[in-house]
């Protein structure tokens, strides 16, 4: 939910940004856009709607989405320099002789349910909404269901000598109903044109043309189109008021937009006639629901006020306001080019996309029950995959502890220590585990799971080093825009289980060719136990948010006669951490017959 949630918002944020800058661009720049570009600037409003569906994942924008997540959500956990530790909450593995399994809590200043009861909101104003409007085209059935077709030759001439005019070839039926007071249009795959009853009686061939030159110009720009887009933007973000107003100027600029598509269509001597057609359509409001869903000629009395002084300002647009205005287009759409990925960069980090073909998908649920997990296991002699649950074993998520692997790594390759001398002396602060307060080396902080020691260590790395390791050896989302002492604890760091089953394989086999003394530091570091069917490394992790374990790792491998098994256990729910995961790592692979511990 979190990563839906945090999508969300970041879209709301997006859509917000682009309503704003439209805005500024129109009032700024009103005289170097043309009437019909200050409303077709507002397509780009649409964009967002589109990018579930483009292929961002060929771009690399994983570290853009917890900027703004860090506005909502603030996780607060030891820092190096804190000194109390009033308000923790600390978690500590059972299983403590497997693997020191040690986690602080990260505190979200936002709790959980307040997310849900948005969302129940947010989704009652949708179902709200959407009964609304499916009763508003309840209302168009009816309408076209009482419709009948006009049979007057003379007008059907006229509409078919129009459709030439404006350039509409295709197909639009002309029908009458005593249901409605103006001309509307609607139908994208049936496109028709709906008159008044008395239009006929009431009206002269000449204004009944200015009519079919405004609803057919409806037609060839598309606007039914637009107006249910218009209308899925407005269900998704009816909460936003900035959405609400910005369609409001949408349909007024739909319709100076018409206007001006039939004013080049026709003699500046009859532009007001033009003008007095419209007048015989103004209402004082929408007198029914259904006329915010159908384009048409009519419209308020404010809104046929400011219609008719644009008809009376119009002049045909002149070149050099052509290009200015499809300059400024073409500047906005590279702003909007430039931001519409961010909406998708949270889902599209957050899963890894694997592709290996040598992959058996079992069925353990029987070992997970009550959490929500995945295994995964690398058969490396027969180059074979087995996984459980694909979706969540290519979900990423905060790799917790299990990353203090890869920093002391970036730390024996910066230098900060070596395999020799890797020892970091206790400052003296007081930590909620009594292990903890002692001077460690590599062995023991990773045995016990320091994390002062491993802070340390990326504190003498530094932000700029510790990104280019992470960019270097692929570690998942390579997010680390968190806080330097906690991008790996249920911050902006991600990785999945399948990412940590080929890191492990990488690690073990010297791939990304760092020194090799630095390689075998670490895997002594993370070496749990050696017998006589092999030896196992690992490493568990546990991520604990306000008091409460909530997703559980252990991950590593096994040398069996020369034989290598990688796996990786993650479990999520509450009360998932370490321990458990590496609880059911054990019956796994005891019943595969691969290690007993």
């Amino acid at each position: 939910m979190d990563a839906f949630i945090h999508r969300f918002m970041l879209s709301t944020l997006l859509v917000t940004l682009l309503i704003v800058t439209i805005l500024l661009l129109k009032k700024g720049l009103s005289k170097h856009l043309s009437i019909k570009v200050h409303y077709k600037i507002w397509y780009f409003l649409f964009v967002p709607l589109m990018t579930p569906f483009f292929p961002w994942d060929f771009f690399k924008l994983g570290a853009i989405p917890t900027l703004f997540t860090n506005i909502f959500t603030q996780n607060t956990a030891n820092s190096l320099k804190q000194k109390s530790m009033t308000g923790s909450t600390i978690s500590q593995a059972e299983n403590s002789d497997l693997l020191r399994d040690f986690a602080i809590s990260v505190n979200r200043s936002t709790p959980e349910f307040v997310f849900t009861m948005g969302l129940i909101v947010w989704v009652i104003g949708i179902v709200v909404l959407a009964g609304w409007i499916i009763y508003s085209h309840g209302q168009i059935r009816k309408i076209k269901k009482s419709a009948s077709l006009i049979s007057n030759q003379k007008i059907s001439d006229l509409l078919e000598e129009c459709k030439k005019i404006v350039g509409v070839r295709r197909e639009i039926t002309l029908q009458e109903t005593s249901m409605i007071n103006s001309p509307i249009t609607f139908g994208m795959i049936k496109p028709s044109i709906l008159l008044p009853l008395h239009a006929q009686r009431e009206f002269s061939l000449n204004e009944l043309k200015y009519v079919f030159l405004h609803e057919l110009s409806h037609q060839k720009n598309k606007d039914v189109l637009v107006n249910n887009l218009m209308w899925a933007l407005q269900i998704l973000y009816w909460f936003n008021p900035f959405v609400w107003y910005a369609l409001k100027r949408i349909r007024i600029d739909r319709e100076l937009a018409c206007d001006a598509s039939v004013l080049s269509l026709i003699d500046e001597d009859n532009y007001i006639d033009y003008g007095h057609t419209i007048l015989h359509f103004a209402r004082g409001k929408h007198d029914h629901v259904y006329e915010q869903f159908v384009p048409g000629i009519g419209g308020t009395k404010k809104q046929i006020k400011q219609r008719i002084l644009s008809i009376a300002k119009h002049t045909e647009d002149s070149q050099l306001l052509r290009r200015k205005s499809i300059a400024i287009c073409i500047a906005l759409g590279m702003f909007v080019l430039c931001l519409t990925p961010f909406t998708n960069a949270v889902a599209s980090s957050d899963v890894y996309a694997f592709d290996e073909e040598e992959v058996i998908y079992e069925d353990l649920a029987r070992y997970f029950q009550g959490y929500k997990g995945s295994f995964v296991l690398y058969d490396a002699s027969e180059d074979q995959y087995h996984i459980y649950n694909r979706k969540m074993s290519e979900q990423r998520v905060s790799p917790n502890s299990t990353y203090k692997i890869y920093s002391a790594l970036f730390a024996l390759e910066s230098n900060v220590i070596t395999p020799d001398n890797n020892v970091q002396t206790w400052d003296g602060e007081v930590h909620p585990y009594p292990e903890w307060n002692q001077n460690h080396n590599l062995d023991t902080a990773i045995g016990s799971s320091v994390n002062w020691y491993f802070q340390n260590l990326d504190q003498k790395v530094g932000k700029k080093q510790l990104q280019h390791y992470v960019d270097k050896i692929m570690y998942g989302n390579e997010n680390l825009s968190g806080q330097l002492d906690q991008y790996w604890m249920e911050s902006s760091l991600k990785i999945s289980p399948i990412e940590q089953v080929e890191l492990l394989v990488a690690l073990q086999e010297n791939r990304f060719g760092f020194r090799e003394e630095n390689i075998q530091a670490v895997k002594q570091a993370i070496s749990i136990e050696k017998k006589a069917q092999g030896q196992l490394h690992g490493k568990t992790g546990t991520g604990t948010i306000n008091g409460i374990d909530v997703n559980g790792w252990f991950i590593g491998y096994i040398e069996k006669n020369h034989h290598f098994y990688y796996f990786a256990v993650n479990i999520q729910n509450d009360g998932a951490n370490g321990s458990k995961a590496a609880e059911i790592a054990n019956h796994i692979l005891q019943d595969k017959n691969i290690y007993l511990y």
